[in-house]
């Protein structure tokens, strides 16, 4: 076939599906919007009135980071009935779509200087990251045919637009808030969403043909995950060890200190209903192989929730500390604290490629390691940057601030270990999970992301 016949969903640039980069642009602006406004979240919400950039909420730290921690973690949790709905009603592309028009509307509202609108704008970002975030990633990796080895690199692209988005945010929205204020800030990041819907709606000629919606017949032949759920009641283990979860998530609603002790008991009443649905799914598989591939994916949820769980201090305990303890001053200029998210971002889009192409020679050469031991790795590699920290908080305790340098690596630490990890558990997902769960399951792994940042 010659090129002049090909569909525009079959072209290709670079060797890799038009498709592709598609999504990564739609991605990267959606990643700006979200880095951007993650970089002013908590130092937005812990500003008094003194502050250069203009007064925030004012509360204290404690307050921020218990609201950043529930944020990142309902981000992420709302993608799973986010992938259910893609799954099941919309379609991935549908709801790509959907999710990034709520996400105008969440960010224009946080632009809104108004009390109401603060809680509003974070609760349909949620939303729109909830139907957006699991979807679009397993698009991407319904752009390849099975057993193409383009998949891996192709996820290595698309996470280099995940970080470009960073990277610009991180530059741009601290020098927008600095001269135009906090609000200012928010609104920019609305306005990068936007560019990444424009994109979407113009490139659908390129993925027209992964993401639709379920046919009559893929319908008809579906079960209910409300179906399946209720095979929990013939099996007596299992009903056991979903009330027993139950029961103890009432508990901790009933006993755990705070104000958001209900809120931790509906968490944990939400996660109880997830293992029972995730035991039956389990059961109701049909060959070994398929139980075995699930199982394997449901354990690297566990990796990913201790990674994510440190690796999201960078928005939380690190975005703190750099703003009250570290000398920022370069060559007489303030360096703004957003700015120091970006570095993990551009270390990504340095070393991504690099990394992608050592493991696929590894794997041409019949060296390939498993994707666990790489999540693994990538974890152990995070940790490491943590140590640089420490020698950042005795710095501190001697001079009364700390070095720059303490902070670039332990970023630089903590990109190595991501690059490891974060690509190659979304292509690992993607490979494993049943084709008809395949949302669910990327939202699980969202949620698991999400449960390792409250955590």
């Amino acid at each position: 076939m010659s090129a002049t016949t090909l569909k525009a969903h079959q072209k290709e640039l670079w060797g890799h599906p038009i498709g592709l980069y598609v999504l990564f642009l739609t991605e990267m602006w959606e990643r700006f919007s979200y880095y951007g406004m993650r970089a002013l979240l908590v130092i937005y919400m812990i500003a008094q009135a003194g502050h250069k950039d203009g007064a925030g909420l004012g509360w204290t730290e404690v307050e921020a980071l218990k609201l950043y921690g529930w944020y990142v973690m309902l981000v992420y949790v709302v993608s799973i009935p986010g992938g259910i709905l893609a799954d099941k009603v919309l379609g991935q592309r549908k709801a790509v779509m959907i999710g990034a028009f709520i996400l105008v509307l969440g960010h224009g509202t946080l632009a809104i200087e108004a009390p109401w609108a603060f809680l509003t704008g974070l609760g349909l970002i949620i939303l729109g990251v909830g139907m957006l975030k699991p979807n679009i990633s397993t698009m991407v990796g319904g752009l390849y045919q099975k057993g193409d080895i383009r998949r891996d690199k192709g996820f290595s692209i698309f996470y280099i637009g995940i970080n470009l988005g960073s990277l610009l945010a991180t530059t741009f929205i601290g020098l927008i808030v600095a001269k135009w204020g906090w609000h200012a800030g928010f609104g920019t990041a609305g306005v990068a969403m936007l560019f990444g819907l424009m994109v979407y709606i113009w490139g659908q000629k390129y993925i027209e043909h992964v993401g639709n919606k379920p046919t009559e017949q893929e319908k008809k032949d579906d079960v209910s995950l409300v179906a399946i759920f209720s095979n929990i009641f013939k099996s007596p283990i299992h009903l056991a060890i979903f009330l027993v979860m139950l029961v103890l998530s009432l508990y901790a609603g009933f006993t755990f200190e705070g104000v958001d002790h209900w809120g931790y008991g509906a968490l944990f009443i939400f996660l109880s209903f997830v293992v029972g649905l995730m035991m039956m799914i389990y059961q109701s598989l049909e060959t070994r192989i398929e139980k075995d591939r699930i199982l394997v994916v449901l354990l690297s949820f566990l990796i990913v929730i201790v990674f994510w769980g440190a690796f999201e201090q960078a928005g939380g305990l690190m975005s703190i500390y750099t703003e009250q303890k570290t000398d920022r001053m370069l060559l007489g200029y303030l360096i703004p604290t957003p700015m120091f998210q970006g570095l993990n971002a551009g270390f990504i889009i340095l070393f991504a490629v690099a990394l992608a192409n050592f493991w696929a020679k590894r794997k041409l050469k019949g060296k390939e390691a498993s994707a666990l031991f790489k999540m693994a790795i990538g974890t152990v590699i995070m940790g490491i940057g943590f140590i640089f920290m420490v020698f950042a908080a005795r710095e501190y305790g001697i001079k009364g601030h700390s070095g720059m340098h303490w902070l670039v690596l332990a970023y630089l630490f903590h990109t190595i270990g991501e690059l490891s990890s974060s690509p190659v558990s979304l292509s690992f997902v993607t490979k494993l999970a049943p084709v008809k769960y395949a949302s669910l399951m990327m939202g699980l792994y969202f949620a698991a992301t999400g449960l390792g940042g409250k955590v």
